[in-house]
């Protein structure tokens, strides 16, 4: 890989997570006061119908899965290449695509509205909430589909800064609108929906001049014929293959508040969606800092030095399980305290539903460096693996639900994550991408997962000498979460510098880049 080359991908990375950084955090702040107003003001009632309303469309949204990434790696070469009669067809095609999404969506909605009754029996609102609130997430989703598409211009050219800026900072100004209506204004939750839906059409216009600024040539219009489609025989075969391994995913991540409601009740649905904006955002956090390297993983993948791509995947998996590793501490010990002076006592859950929570953002987050190497090799052929995922997670949802309730659904997504995405991707990945022994990631994973155990149990024994009253005000908090965090991350660094390469090459790179900024 030319020195130059890989210098400019890393800037460019590093752009990106700087903004997505600063606009996640932002985001975070924003998020966690309009949840505690809208608690007060709105209910949890009103929330956990929401959370309930936004999964059923996550499911409808099932027909879109695949093609945005599928479109993606296919723009990689002609951008390079500066091939702009290419990038329009390209994105036409996905345009073409995205308005047959949205009619399928459109008419399952139709199918599904009548049967509201039965699905929201147990919700004391009026039913015009359901239909209202489903009605306006329908639009917001609809407007990806008819106009946003074009975004992946923006991420292919790894120019993902300018997603955050004209679109999740739009979003922001949303959430603080809603929160002066629902405080302000009569009928709060009516107030709520009609910004939701203005800021949707605030934020797709935003976006579409961002792009049309860089990219003014996407403005001619392309018909996409038969023959046009014929021209891209890879795009629908991939298209195809990633809407059956999104799938999977999807039915574990998006029933999760399904199968609760099913097992338990609104308002658990709720509480549980009080700690998952604290474990999504650290999660979108963590996504910030890896977003925009899988153009430059396909960029080194493509000049076949398995040497150099083992060297990066090792670096990466390292990085990342320290992130990882770092976060599921803080979580840990930290996340019942901040809900108990965030919310209050009566929305702490219970030490056995924390653990299984903490373990779930483990493994869902340690997956993303093996799925950004199979994305960037395009290996999407196991299609039998998505399959086996949902059944396995639907499965076990409905036995281990009955018997535990929300802990069972928890317990059977871990299920489903251990024997697919720890167990099959990386051999997947490895045998047939990058060609080498999948011995070697596993030893790779069991060396670091030794060591990150060691270090956490410690961290555990350490945290028995510092305690922490939560009802004592946020400056004690806050005290208390610098000394376990910044102890814990400090201890964790030295113990992986010391015992893996990965991290020290991560080190002497992030020292490279400093020393050539500086020059």
């Amino acid at each position: 890989m030319a020195e130059g080359g890989a210098y400019e991908r890393t800037s460019k990375s590093l752009k990106n997570s700087q903004v997505a950084i600063v606009v996640q955090i932002l985001s975070l702040i924003v998020g966690f006061i309009s949840r505690k107003v809208f608690i007060d003001i709105l209910g949890t009632e009103i929330l956990g119908l929401n959370t309930t309303a936004t999964s059923i469309l996550n499911f409808l949204n099932i027909a879109e899965l695949g093609i945005s990434s599928a479109i993606a790696v296919t723009l990689y070469k002609p951008i390079y290449d500066g091939d702009h009669k290419s990038i329009r067809e390209i994105v036409a095609l996905q345009g073409w695509l995205y308005k047959r999404v949205a009619l399928f969506i459109i008419a399952a909605s139709l199918i599904l509205l009548p049967f509201f009754p039965r699905i929201f029996a147990k919700m004391e609102l009026p039913m015009w909430y359901a239909y209202a609130s489903f009605g306006v997430l329908l639009f917001s989703a609809l407007l990806g589909y008819f106009v946003n598409y074009k975004q992946v211009m923006l991420a292919a050219d790894q120019k993902d800064y300018k997603i955050q800026i004209s679109f999740r900072l739009v979003m922001i100004v949303k959430v603080i609108f809603q929160i002066a209506a629902v405080c302000l204004l009569p009928n709060p939750y009516v107030w709520w929906l009609v910004l939701e839906a203005v800021f949707a059409i605030v934020a797709a216009i935003a976006l579409n001049i961002a792009v049309y600024r860089d990219y003014p040539y996407m403005k001619e219009r392309c018909t996409v014929d038969r023959e046009l489609r014929m021209k891209y025989p890879d795009v629908i075969t991939k298209v195809k293959q990633l809407f059956v391994h999104r799938l999977g995913t999807f039915a574990a991540l998006q029933s999760l508040p399904i199968f609760i409601y099913a097992f338990t009740s609104l308002t658990m649905v709720a509480i549980y969606g009080n700690y998952m904006i604290l474990f999504n955002s650290l999660q979108a956090l963590l996504l910030a800092l890896f977003t925009s390297i899988t153009a430059s993983v396909g960029n080194m993948i493509a000049e076949g030095d398995r040497n150099l791509i083992f060297k990066v995947f090792r670096e990466l998996f390292t990085t990342r399980f320290y992130l990882v590793t770092f976060c599921a501490f803080g979580m840990l010990f930290l996340s019942g305290p901040f809900v108990e002076l965030w919310l209050g006592q009566e929305y702490v859950l219970g030490g056995r539903t924390l653990w299984l929570m903490v373990a779930l953002f483990f493994l869902n987050n340690l997956r993303t460096v093996v799925d950004i190497f199979i994305n960037a090799y395009g290996i999407f052929k196991d299609i039998w693996a998505p399959i086996a995922e949902a059944v396995i997670f639907v499965i076990c949802a409905i036995v281990l639900g009955r018997l535990y309730g929300l802990d069972g659904v928890l317990m059977a997504q871990g299920i489903e994550l251990i024997l697919i995405v720890f167990i099959w991707k990386p051999y997947f990945l490895f045998t047939h991408g990058m060609g080498r022994e999948a011995s070697s990631y596993f030893k790779l994973f069991f060396k670091l997962l030794a060591v990150s155990a060691a270090v956490f149990a410690l961290g555990w024994w350490l945290t028995r000498f510092v305690r922490i009253n939560a009802v004592s005000g946020a400056m004690p908090f806050l005290g208390y979460a610098a000394v376990i965090c910044s102890v814990f991350a400090v201890i964790l660094f030295v113990a992986l510098y010391a015992s893996e390469s990965g991290m020290r090459t991560f080190v002497e790179r992030l020292f490279k880049m400093s020393r050539r900024q500086r020059d």
